[in-house]
Order: C-alpha cells, then sequence, then structure tokens
C-alpha cells in the first residue's frame, strides 16, 4: 500500500518492569519493526514554540503506565497525554482515565446501555452507610483504583464503612455470584476482537477469582457464548479501548461486567489458552502508525509469550531511597471499619503476611461467611510501613498473638530493605 512505513518506532510507555510490557516490546521487534521502551530513564519530551520533539523519537506508543501501582498516578497519565498531543497512544490517556477508575467505569458503561451490578459511590461515610440497606448482605467494599484485587473486601457485617480507605475513595457494589466455586470470566480485547478468555477461580480461602492473588485459570476460549463475547466488546467501545481485559460474571439475568482493565496482565491468559495478546497489541500499534504486519506472523508470534528483557530495558540500578526496616516496627494497619497502630513483626521466613484475627475484626476485614472451603481465611488490609502504605493480602491466624498481632512477610517486604540489627523504630538508641 502506498505510503506505508517500512519500519515503525513503537514505544512502549510503562514504569514498572512487568513481564507484559517486555513481551509486547520482544512482539514489536518479532515483527520486524523497532521497539523502545519508555521507561522513567529514557523519557525525553521538549515543547518550544518551533513544536514538540520526543527523545527518543516513536511513531506511536503503546500505554503500559500501571496507574493503580503508581504513587503518583494523575502526573504518569500525564506524560501520556504529552505523547498523545503528537502521536498516537494505545490506549488514549483521555479513556484511561474512565477506565482506571471502577466506578467511573461503571458509570459510562451504564450509560451505554452494558449490564453492569449496582454499585453506590458517596463522598460521604453517613450516605455510604445509608446506602448499604438496599445492597442487601454480603456486600461487595471496593477501593475505586485498585489492581489485582488488592482494595477488595466482601462485607457480611453491619459495622459502619468508610467512604474512604488510605485516601482513595471507596463504594459499595451488589455481590454477584452464580457458581460454587466462585469463578469469574476473563475477556481480552484488542482492536474490537477477542483475543482470548479465561475462567478465573478464587484460590482456597478467598472470594476473589484474580491470578495475582493464586486463582486457578481455565481456557474458555472455545465455549466463549455470543452474549459474553457481545458484552465485553460493547463494553471496550464504551469506554474507546484499543485493548482492554474485560472482567464478567454471569447473574441470573445474563452476563454482567464487573471491570474493564486498560493494562491487563496477561501471564494468567496465556497460561490458560497458549494465546498472548502481545503480538495483536503489536500488530495494532504497527499498524496504527501507518506500517504494515503479515497476519500469519502475528498469528504464530501470540502462539508464545517472551517477557525477556530488552537491549533497552531499564538499568536496575536500585534506589537509594528504599525504605529500611527493622526486625520489629510500629505501623498503621487499616481496614473496612478503621485503622489502628500496632507493633509488627518482620518475618522475612514468611511467603505471606498473617494477621491475628481479632485485629482484622477490630479493623472490620473478617473474612465473609460465603468463603469456607477449610483453607486459612484471608483477607485485606492497607499497612503503612516505614512512610510507605501498601496493599496486602493477608492471612488469618490464631497463633500470631496480641503482642505483635501482624506478622509482616516478603509479599510486602519486597518494597524494603531489611535490616535485622535495626531495633524497633522510635525506641530509644534507634
Amino acid at each position: 500500500m502506498e505510503g506505508d512505513k517500512p519500519t515503525v518506532t513503537v514505544g512502549i510507555l510503562g514504569f514498572h518492569d512487568s513481564r507484559e510490557t517486555k513481551a509486547i516490546s520482544n512482539a514489536v521487534t518479532a515483527l520486524g519493526h523497532e521497539a523502545v521502551w519508555l521507561h522513567e530513564e529514557a523519557v525525553g519530551i521538549d515543547v518550544s514554540p518551533s513544536g514538540v520533539a520526543l527523545d527518543p523519537d516513536v511513531d506511536v506508543v503503546v500505554n503500559r503506565l500501571l496507574l493503580s501501582k503508581s504513587t503518583s498516578p494523575l502526573e504518569d497519565l500525564s506524560i501520556a497525554s504529552c505523547y498523545a498531543a503528537v502521536r498516537p497512544v494505545l490506549n488514549d490517556p483521555r479513556n484511561v482515565l474512565f477506565a482506571v477508575h471502577k466506578h467511573a467505569t461503571s458509570s459510562r458503561l451504564a450509560a451505554a446501555g452494558v449490564p453492569v451490578p449496582h454499585t453506590y459511590m458517596a463522598t460521604a461515610d453517613a450516605r455510604l452507610n445509608a446506602a448499604r440497606e438496599g445492597f442487601g448482605t454480603p456486600v461487595v467494599y471496593k477501593t475505586a483504583i485498585g489492581t489485582n484485587g488488592g482494595g477488595t473486601w466482601l462485607v457480611d457485617h453491619d459495622r459502619a464503612v468508610s467512604a474512604t480507605v488510605d485516601g482513595r475513595r471507596a463504594f459499595i457494589q451488589e455481590y454477584v455470584d452464580a457458581s460454587e466455586r466462585h469463578r469469574d470470566l476473563r475477556i481480552y480485547i484488542v482492536d474490537d476482537e477477542v483475543v482470548g478468555a479465561m475462567y478465573r477461580y478464587a484460590p482456597a480461602g478467598d472470594w476473589r477469582t484474580n491470578v495475582a492473588l493464586g486463582g486457578d485459570v481455565e481456557d474458555a476460549t472455545e465455549e466463549l457464548s455470543p452474549e459474553a463475547a457481545e458484552t465485553a466488546l460493547r463494553a471496550a467501545r464504551a469506554l474507546g479501548l484499543d485493548y482492554a481485559g474485560v472482567d464478567l460474571i454471569e447473574s441470573d439475568d445474563g452476563w454482567v461486567v464487573l471491570e474493564v482493565n486498560p493494562t491487563a496482565g496477561f501471564r494468567g491468559l496465556f497460561r490458560a489458552t497458549g494465546r498472548s495478546p502481545a503480538a495483536a497489541i503489536a500488530r495494532l500499534a504497527i499498524e496504527r502508525a501507518g506500517g504494515r504486519v503479515d497476519p500469519a506472523l502475528v498469528e504464530r508470534v501470540g502462539r508464545s509469550l517472551d517477557g525477556t528483557r530488552p537491549a533497552d530495558a531499564p538499568s536496575g540500578i536500585r534506589d537509594e531511597r528504599v525504605p529500611v526496616v527493622g526486625h520489629a516496627e510500629r505501623v498503621t494497619v487499616t481496614g473496612v471499619s478503621g485503622s489502628k497502630a500496632v507493633l509488627a513483626r518482620i518475618d522475612t521466613a514468611a511467603s505471606t503476611t498473617r494477621i491475628d484475627p481479632r485485629l482484622a475484626a477490630d479493623l472490620g476485614t473478617e473474612p465473609p461467611d460465603v468463603v469456607d472451603d477449610g483453607a486459612p481465611p484471608r483477607v485485606d488490609i492497607v499497612v503503612e510501613l516505614a512512610g510507605e502504605r501498601r496493599t496486602v493480602t493477608a492471612v488469618l491466624d490464631e497463633d500470631v498473638g496480641p503482642e505483635t498481632p501482624l506478622r509482616i512477610g516478603r509479599d510486602l517486604l519486597r518494597d524494603y530493605y531489611v535490616d535485622v540489627r535495626r531495633g524497633v523504630r522510635g525506641d530509644a538508641g534507634d
């Protein structure tokens, strides 16, 4: 075709070292074009009276900013907006602004006639709790911005919930569960086409189906119903997303959309289906910038998930600002009903964080009755440790004890240095 660019330079904008970002970069290269990872060491944007110059220059940008994991999501999204002023960006940051906020997503989908569960958001505690009467028990309570299942609770007690959790807006959602194993359906959409679909099952001791929490997956691509596929496609269209992971659950009235993720991971999808969206996303970016690719090559590349580090990956030099913690630390723990300051033990031998059930109950985060599979129950808490806040899924453990009712494991400690010689913060001589 006349005007086609022989080689397109695709920028992959991502500040986290995710396998999906690397897979998209490697897929661009495998399709015969040039990939540039736009990480925090690589972004330069010059604005002057003569226009906008990108350093490095790219023809199109794939937006892989994981805003729900960022401490400055608006600033990160603004970087994508700078690129969008002069280059095509997949997904457009204006649409990502809707999609990254779960209640805004539901609002736009409902306005477009896409079926969603009943939800309610309020900016005042009293108004939010008054609305709970119309939702029955249990009710889903979640932060408006969250990821990997973090910041989501199933509340079946009558204690008050807060309109904010750890400074983030929260809302309530109708609980829908039509299956005995607590499963939902993830459909991955690229360029208005279904790339693959999988059922996600909750892990033992939990009701949430997120793969990051240890849930099982099962290929659903071949048996995908037309109703479910069309509902997912309508959701992506309503939000104006070039690619997305759409999460649905089957209610008594049919399929409803729980969430739409504009930067959904796809390791679980590849494990379940043998299909990777990376090649399809790379193909769409190349074509959006005027390039061409061989459809047969896209199909072959899509049958692998190459997450090896590209040559232009960030240096990986440790940030000297990473906080240091000792063998025990005073922390603030936040749940559904409030916060509490406690002494926590730092346990590098434990893979998961554990919490005294009495502390969990004080915070309003005791496990719901719908989970009763014999496994140790798990709950979400927000932990403020050494000035940093993190959401973690903690296992309830009667052996933790009241003196140090929280034992912080490696699931939270990966963001910290541990110095076992260090005393408790605030003690004399510390």
